[in-house]
C-alpha cells in the first residue's frame, strides 16, 4: 500500500520502470510503459501523463533519452511523436562486470558479504544484466576468512582522515586454519601501535601502509585481513613527511612496484640479466619505472637476453627471483646473490633424495 496519493507515485514508479527494464539496447514506447503500470504497479494513467512524467524527469536532471517521429495529424499537420526511450546509467555494463568479477576471486572477503556485495552492483543495473552474470550462482567459498574485514577497514580509514594512530592485533594461522593472534615474549596478545597512511589492494589482498617504529623509518605494510580488534587511539599519527625520503608525501605507485610482495623494509639497486621472452612478466610486476638493456644472445637460435636496473625491497626481489629462476639470473647486489645461493642450495637438498614418510620419523625418535 501507498503512503502517499497513488498519482504522486506516478513519477517515482516511471523512474523505477526505466530503471528495472531499459539502456540503450532495450527501449520502451510509452505505451509500454503504460502497460508496465498497468501490470506490475496497478495503476491505470494514459500516454499523455506518461509524456509528462517523463520531461519531469529530464528536466529534474536524469539523464533520459528518447527519439522522435513526425507523423501526419488528422487536421493534416506533422505531429511529432516521442518514442523509444531509456535512462542512461551511471556504470556500463562492462564496469559492472569487473567489479564483480573483482569480488568474485577476492581471497579476503567471506562469501556472504561478497554475496550482498554483488547483489546491491546487480542492483545497479537492469534485469538483462542479471541474466548475464548467473555465474555468480557457482561463488567459491572462501574459507578462514576474517569476518572483522568491513569493520576492520571502516576503523583504519577514520583513523588516515583524522590522523590519529591506530592499535592493533596481528593475526597468523595455526594447523587448523584459524586466525589467532601472535603473542609476545611473555606469551601475551602483541599489540601493534601504528601511524597509518594508506589502504591499498594488491595481489588479490588488502593492505595498510603505516609506520611501525618497530621498523624504524621505512614504512611498513600489513595484511588487513589479518589485523584484529583495531581500534583508533587519541594520539596524533606521525606526519609522513617527517619520515626520510617522504618529504613530499607518498608516491604510491613507485612503492607499490618497489614492494611487489608488500614486505616491509628499504628498498636497495637490483640488477639483473632476464631472458627476453620473460620481459613482460618483468614489466607486469614491477611496471615502467626500470631500466632494460639488451646485452646479445644467449647462443645461434636462443632468445635475447636484457640486463634490467631498478630499486627494490630486496626480500621481495629475492621471492620474485626464486618465482622465475627458469629466465633470471641477479648480478647485484651481491647479499642477493648469496641469498638465491643458500636457497638453491637448500632446494638441491631437499630434493636430491626420496621423501621420507613422517611415520618413520617417528617411528625413529
Amino acid at each position: 500500500m501507498y503512503t502517499i496519493p497513488p498519482k504522486k507515485m506516478l513519477i517515482i514508479n516511471i523512474l523505477d520502470i526505466l530503471r528495472k527494464h531499459t539502456d540503450s539496447e532495450h527501449r520502451l514506447t510509452q505505451k509500454q510503459i503504460v502497460d508496465i503500470l498497468a501490470d506490475e504497479y496497478q495503476m491505470t494513467v494514459d500516454r499523455k501523463s506518461v509524456k509528462r512524467n517523463l520531461m519531469n524527469l529530464i528536466d529534474f536532471g536524469y539523464e533520459i533519452e528518447y527519439t522522435e517521429n513526425k507523423r501526419a495529424a488528422r487536421d493534416g499537420s506533422d505531429e511529432v511523436m516521442a518514442t523509444d526511450w531509456f535512462i542512461h546509467r551511471e556504470f556500463e555494463d562492462s564496469e559492472l562486470r569487473l567489479l564483480i568479477d573483482s569480488l568474485m576471486f577476492s581471497n579476503q572477503i567471506p562469501s556472504s558479504q561478497r554475496r550482498q556485495l554483488i547483489e546491491k552492483l546487480k542492483g545497479l543495473s537492469n534485469r538483462y544484466f542479471s541474466a548475464r552474470v548467473s555465474h555468480v550462482a557457482s561463488l567459491p567459498e572462501v574459507k578462514n576468512t576474517n569476518r572483522q574485514l568491513f569493520y576492520t577497514v571502516e576503523v583504519l580509514d577514520e583513523a588516515i582522515s583524522s590522523n590519529h594512530q591506530v592499535a592493533f592485533k596481528y593475526g597468523s594461522f595455526d594447523a587448523s586454519g584459524q586466525l589467532l593472534p601472535r603473542r609476545d615474549e611473555e606469551g601475551q596478545d602483541r599489540i601493534y601501535t601504528v601511524d597509518p597512511y594508506q589502504l591499498v589492494a594488491t595481489n588479490g589482498r588488502y593492505y595498510l601502509i603505516c609506520h611501525d617504529q618497530r621498523h624504524g623509518e621505512t614504512l611498513a605494510n600489513f595484511r588487513v585481513d589479518r589485523i584484529l580488534d583495531v581500534r583508533v587511539l587519541q594520539t596524533s599519527a606521525l606526519p609522513l613527511c617527517q619520515l626520510p625520503g617522504y618529504r613530499n608525501g607518498l608516491d604510491l605507485p613507485k612503492h607499490m612496484a618497489e614492494h611487489v610482495y608488500m614486505f616491509a623494509g628499504p628498498t636497495v639497486k637490483v640488477r639483473f640479466k632476464v631472458a627476453d621472452e620473460a620481459l613482460s612478466h618483468v614489466f607486469d610486476w614491477f611496471g615502467g619505472d626500470v631500466s632494460v638493456a639488451g646485452c646479445g644472445r644467449r647462443g645461434a637460435g636462443e632468445p635475447g637476453v636484457s640486463v634490467v636496473t631498478l630499486q627494490v625491497n630486496e626480500q621481495a626481489m629475492l621471492y620474485w627471483a626464486l618465482q622465475f629462476c627458469s629466465y633470471v639470473e641477479v648480478l647485484e647486489p651481491a647479499s642477493l646473490r648469496q641469498s638465491l645461493q643458500e636457497a638453491g642450495a637448500d632446494l638441491a637438498r631437499k630434493y636430491s633424495q626420496e621423501p621420507e614418510s613422517p611415520r618413520r620419523k617417528v617411528a625413529r625418535k
